[in-house]
């Protein structure tokens, strides 16, 4: 064999061991996420897998169902909570790799309408009676369900509104519940109305953070691979918490 050849041999056989390295590094990863957080989490995933080359498969849901299918053994590999109770439980029970929770952002709540006007800036409309349905998510399954309860009691309205909420499993079917015409109003997440770089449509009155407990989201590892490894570290980077910013969020 003559020496172009060999040379010629020599680069397809780098070129190959290159290809199938990349191949063997790109992975993907299956992350559990609370419905509040999906259009954020969606932006970064995006600007991850452009980035590395990873895919990243994200499953929606109340953060309360998400921590009983981990606890019968869902394949996730990260959970990222609407609260800190959930990822601490996992990380005492075991579940959770040691020293991995951390907190990624700190949750806003609203009372929202998408009609103009209809909400007013003190949140008075709760006590006017000039609406007939008011969306929640479950207290008992949703931080922000929770949330909402804790500000209807502190203006004595919890037992009132018995007759008038209309309960979603998470705060993503209470959006859905107002969205559609379902419910004239409900308290939303803060970051399910705000886009970047938008005015938010309709009209909202954006609680004060004192008449509910902290809405402090916690993530916590489940599986400890480099890829999860790398997808945590890029949520702690400064491009990442300024994408969690620009959707409603405070950062910790």
């Amino acid at each position: 064999m003559n020496r172009k050849k060999i040379m010629i041999l020599k680069l397809l056989v780098a070129l190959a061991l290159m290809l199938s390295s990349s191949l063997s590094y790109a992975a993907e990863i299956r992350i559990a996420v609370a419905s509040n957080f999906t259009r954020a989490m969606m932006g970064l995933v995006q600007q991850f897998e452009a980035d590395t080359g990873h895919k990243v498969k994200l499953v929606f849901g109340s953060t309360g169902k998400h921590y009983a299918q981990i606890k019968n053994g869902a394949p996730f590999d990260a959970f990222f909570a609407a609260d800190m109770k959930r990822p601490k439980l996992l990380e005492d029970e075991g579940l959770a790799v040691p020293d991995s929770r951390f907190s990624y952002a700190l949750g806003r709540l609203v009372l929202w309408s998408p009609e103009t006007g209809y909400v007013d800036s003190a949140g008075k409309v709760l006590s006017d009676g000039s609406y007939y349905h008011l969306a929640i998510a479950n207290p008992k399954l949703a931080p922000y369900g929770r949330a909402a309860k804790e500000v209807l009691q502190s203006r004595g309205l919890w037992k009132a509104m018995k007759g008038r909420a209309v309960r979603g499993e998470n705060i993503g079917q209470a959006f859905q519940f107002v969205h559609s015409g379902n419910a004239e109003l409900g308290f939303v997440a803060y970051s399910q109305v705000k886009y970047p770089g938008q005015s938010i449509i309709g009209s909202y009155w954006e609680v004060p953070q004192t008449l509910y407990s902290p809405i402090l989201q916690q993530a916590v590892v489940l599986k400890d691979t480099a890829v999860t490894r790398a997808f945590i570290k890029y949520i702690k980077s400064k491009p990442a918490l300024e994408i969690i910013q620009d959707y409603g969020y405070d950062v910790p």
